[in-house]
């Protein structure tokens, strides 16, 4: 039995080094997704706004 827990005992630093490692990666992962929609929908709006401006600047007659 001692041969048990001292292999758990060996096991149980680099499994918590794995899940926090897990943690840390899913985190990135996820910051890096809601900043790609962030940025999509800021570049949505850009555009959106860069044609509104272009169709009024159209529309304008001289005189």
């Amino acid at each position: 039995m001692d041969t048990f827990w001292a292999a758990a005992a060996a096991l149980t630093p680099p499994i918590g080094v794995g899940i926090l490692f897990t943690i840390a990666i899913r985190a990135l992962m996820n910051a890096d997704r809601t900043e790609r929609a962030a940025m999509a929908r800021l570049e949505a709006e850009e555009a959106a706004r860069a044609q509104a401006a272009a169709g009024s600047g159209s529309q304008r007659t001289v005189d």
